[in-house]
């Protein structure tokens, strides 16, 4: 058997969609599978949506993922081989000139508004086997008038003669066969002499066969191309050699209503693009490095949609994948996107990071919020909110407490559990701390639970209260922790803060409503007076 070569051939055009990183990834794993080669090659012959940042942003958003090519436009290779097809555009045009010679191809002059024209009129139009004769070009035209239109520069395109009332048959490693009659399929066009450019079906023909491509496997939006295809590997004498074709399914939105697009992000609220993409106009779109996820989550979660080992696994390593994957277990229906999954994906490896490791990214948190970087003490909060995690911006929601006191307090804590005697009970309580040696959570929790037991306080209530008085709300991990961590010094400091802030706020309170029931009276007097 020959090498296996496949390719992710993206158009840059703007940011890459996940459906996109999908396509690549299950590229990836069945060419290093099989020891074969995945190329990156950048089809950019749609001049008229040409990014010019795209291309480094795809670049980038792969390097961040961990996804390797082993030839591209970023590889220098000997053969000086071209990888965009913006630089190969005289190999495109000696194959469309061939097709055109062998009459398997024509050439068309009719302007875009007259094809627009007979669309309006004529229902259903396409230019095909039923209408190319009459419509302008060389198989209609006498030769004179040809000559005539080339001689004065003309514009024009080169069509494929598609044949009327074939059976086409694809052979689909996922979709098996699929045949489809030629009487629907309109001549497309290959090639334009207005930018001297071809399009996507000629170009990704020529560069598959040049470059020794073995499997195409793309998505399932370009089956319904897969027959024109097919017949462009036929007439230009490739069909021995031609790639088999392997069609994934649909990314899907989150209620399964149509493909999941790049303008969905926004609507649903979770991110479409690996990476942060920044638009023309200035406007920043945050990806999945951004929201929080790790690149192996990324990859595990987007290898699931659309396919299962047989184990029926959920977390694999980028090795596990690659020992595991088949196309033979890649779903025909389309699979809907799932960002709670993805965020579970993102939870469950964060837990496989070690402590250490998580460090590189929240000392950027802190420095970003001038809090100084103490490594053992961050990695000592680190181990006590891992668990809470499920994206890394997580983070300081669940960990600022540890470096910054609460100016405010949870008001639905205060009002179920702050009563009168909260604060005479804290300062009690602050002061058996100041005594205890070691501070440990041991020992706190030891002293604590006799003093509570002793007074016949409710649990729930004077706890419930010390954490608010520690962390601001209703939250964190054990609290017996959070007191070892914070020290005998802060500990005793944020009770005390809580006492004063928190008695100040409920006094006020009740003058407010001091001051409503004595509004309230003077209102009914003044009522009375008046009946």
């Amino acid at each position: 058997m020959s090498e296996i070569r496949v390719r992710f051939a993206p158009s840059p055009t703007g940011a890459l969609h996940i459906g996109g990183v999908r396509t690549a990834l299950y590229n990836y794993l069945f060419a290093k599978q099989h020891q074969g080669k995945l190329i990156l090659r950048i089809e950019d012959t749609d001049t008229t949506r040409f990014v010019p940042e795209a291309e480094q942003y795809i670049l980038d958003a792969f390097h961040w993922l961990g996804i390797t090519f082993d030839e591209g436009v970023h590889i220098p290779n000997n053969e000086n081989i071209s990888y965009r097809q913006s630089e190969r555009k005289a190999i495109y045009k000696q194959y469309a000139d061939y097709l055109v010679e062998n009459n398997l191809a024509y050439i068309a002059f009719d302007m875009p508004h007259e094809i627009e024209r007979k669309r309006k009129t004529h229902p259903n139009f396409q230019y095909d086997a039923s209408t190319r004769m009459s419509m302008k070009n060389t198989l209609s035209l006498p030769d004179e008038e040809v000559q005539r239109f080339l001689v004065f520069g003309k514009k024009y395109v080169i069509r494929l003669r598609i044949p009327s009332n074939e059976n086409i048959e694809v052979d689909d490693m996922i979709c098996g066969k699929v045949i489809v009659n030629s009487s629907i399929l309109d001549d497309k066009v290959l090639w334009k002499s207005s930018d001297g450019l071809p399009t996507y079906h000629l170009a990704n023909i020529v560069d598959d066969h040049l470059m020794g491509i073995t499997h195409v496997i793309r998505g399932a939006e370009w089956l319904p191309s897969a027959p024109l295809h097919v017949l462009l590997y036929r007439y230009l004498g490739w069909e021995e050699t031609m790639p088999r074709f392997a069609h994934l399914p649909l990314i899907l939105k989150p209620e399964g209503n149509g493909k999941l697009s790049k303008r969905d992000g926004d609507q649903f609220g979770f991110p479409v693009f690996p990476i942060q993409w920044k638009d023309k106009d200035g406007d920043i779109t945050l990806g999945y490095k951004e929201e929080g996820f790790l690149p192996e989550a990324v990859i595990n979660f987007l290898a699931l949609l659309g396919w299962s080992p047989q184990n029926r696994q959920e977390i694999l390593s980028m090795q596990e994948l690659i020992n595991e994957f088949s196309l033979n277990r890649v779903k025909k229906s389309g699979a809907r996107f799932d960002f709670e999954k993805a965020k579970w994906f993102n939870h469950a490896y964060i837990q496989q990071k070690t402590n250490a490791e998580l460090l590189q990214f929240f000392r950027p948190m802190l420095l970003e919020k001038g809090i100084p970087i103490n490594d053992k003490y961050l990695e000592k909060v680190t181990a006590l909110i891992k668990e809470r995690l499920n994206l890394i911006n997580d983070f300081w929601e669940q960990a600022s407490f540890f470096f910054i006191r609460p100016v405010a307090y949870d008001e639905k804590i205060i009002k179920k559990w702050w009563n009168e005697d909260t604060a005479f009970h804290l300062d009690i309580l602050k002061n058996i701390l100041n005594d205890i040696e070691p501070f440990d959570k041991k020992h706190v929790h030891k002293i604590m639970m006799a003093f509570i037991h002793k007074q016949h306080l409710n649990i729930g209530e004077i706890m419930s209260c010390l954490r608010l008085s520690l962390v601001g709300a209703a939250k964190g991990p054990e609290l017996f922790d959070i007191i070892e961590l914070l020290g005998k010094k802060e500990t005793m400091t944020r009770i005390q803060l809580a006492i004063e802030i928190i008695d100040v706020t409920n006094e006020t309170d009740e003058d407010d409503d001091e001051n409503t029931v004595n509004n309230n009276n003077t209102n009914d007097a003044k009522a009375n007076d008046n009946a």
